[in-house]
């Protein structure tokens, strides 16, 4: 096939990129390449990623022009849009990054996907959709109507507008809420990423809300895995969706959304000691107050996910921080 990937210089968005390439798609990768973190890390993964399959395109989403024009040329039968402006906490510094990227971008996604007869528009939601929940494991039928940050909000207003375009114009569309992800490649500004060069850098590490948090930490390989299939299974209607009874997890249009996680909430405290362990050093941590828009646990339910396309995350964690640590010292060249 060929697939057009939004984000495709970004953590996730190169390694989902590499597995369509290695299967033998065709694959035109859009991404703005800006410098919210290290461009250099970036370009490193699209150099890892040039093929005669492979085209690049250094495109802001959230240039409508563009990327009309971009649809029109690439005619892509599938689309995967990974690009977003990320982060909780940048997005009480700069909201309007998310209104550009996460709420203009992808509804050009959605206009360019619309009108050049896209088979399956995937993209990328959060578990943060899930905010004041508090009942776990998350699952797709619960209610998520009350986010606790602005990216949260953006990304609840993605799977809104999917909806919408699904009932409207009959364009199948899933949502996957991404519980995270961490590995090789990763973004500097998530927190292995910090822990690890605060670790070997003999430096106090920031340990939020005390060390008393839970997350359902997903290693990207399997993140890549679960995308990758669920592209290939494309939404259809719910023949017996009742709107008397609305269930969230389903639709009367060709619309789903799938939780990826690992279905393995580990302490924080436990994250960090594994990365010790693979490290052979011990953290300084610097325990300090939950930040805003935080929540203190994650677990996803992935049965929806396994019904679907029978697969469901299940790397270990200190096996998938091991490898991130491999390719940290490979990559910054630490013996």
């Amino acid at each position: 096939m060929k697939v057009l990937v939004t984000g495709a210089a970004g953590f996730i968005g190169y390694h989902v990129c590499q597995r369509l390439l290695d299967r033998g798609d065709d694959v035109v990768g859009v991404d703005n390449v800006n410098d919210y973190y290290d461009p250099k890390l970036k370009e490193a993964r699209l150099e890892r990623l040039r093929s005669n399959r492979f085209r690049f395109e250094r495109l802001d989403i959230a240039d409508a022009e563009g990327m009309r024009r971009l649809f029109a040329d690439a005619k892509p039968q599938r689309v995967l849009n990974l690009a977003a402006q990320a982060g909780v906490r940048y997005s009480l510094i700069n909201p309007q990054a998310y209104v550009d990227a996460n709420l203009q971008g992808f509804l050009n996604v959605l206009e360019g996907s619309r009108h050049n007869g896209v088979e399956h528009l995937v993209f990328a939601s959060s578990s943060s959709v899930y905010g004041a929940n508090t009942a776990q494991p998350f699952s797709e039928h619960h209610n998520v109507d009350h986010p606790v940050s602005l990216y949260a909000a953006t990304k609840k207003a993605n799977e809104l507008m999917a909806h919408t375009y699904a009932a409207l114009f009959k364009l199948p569309c899933t949502g996957l809420r991404f519980f995270t992800v961490y590995g090789p490649w990763g973004r500097p500004d998530m927190a292995l990423f910090k822990f690890t060069r605060g670790i070997l850098g003999d430096e106090p590490i920031d340990v939020y809300n005390y060390g008393n948090m839970i997350r359902d930490f997903t290693y990207v390989d399997d993140i890549a895995e679960g995308v990758v299939r669920v592209i290939d299974c494309v939404a259809q209607p719910e023949a017996d969706w009742n709107g008397d009874a609305p269930d969230p997890a389903r639709s009367f249009a060709p619309y789903r959304v799938f939780n990826i996680g690992n279905n393995e909430p580990v302490p924080l405290l436990d994250f960090i000691a594994a990365l010790e362990e693979a490290l052979g050093r011990k953290a300084t941590m610097n325990l300090m107050p939950m930040q805003p828009g935080d929540v203190p646990s994650t677990m996803a339910d992935v049965s929806e996910l396994e019904d679907a396309v029978g697969f469901r995350p299940n790397t270990p964690v200190r096996e998938g921080i091991a490898r991130f640590v491999n390719w940290y010292k490979e990559y910054y060249g630490i013996a």
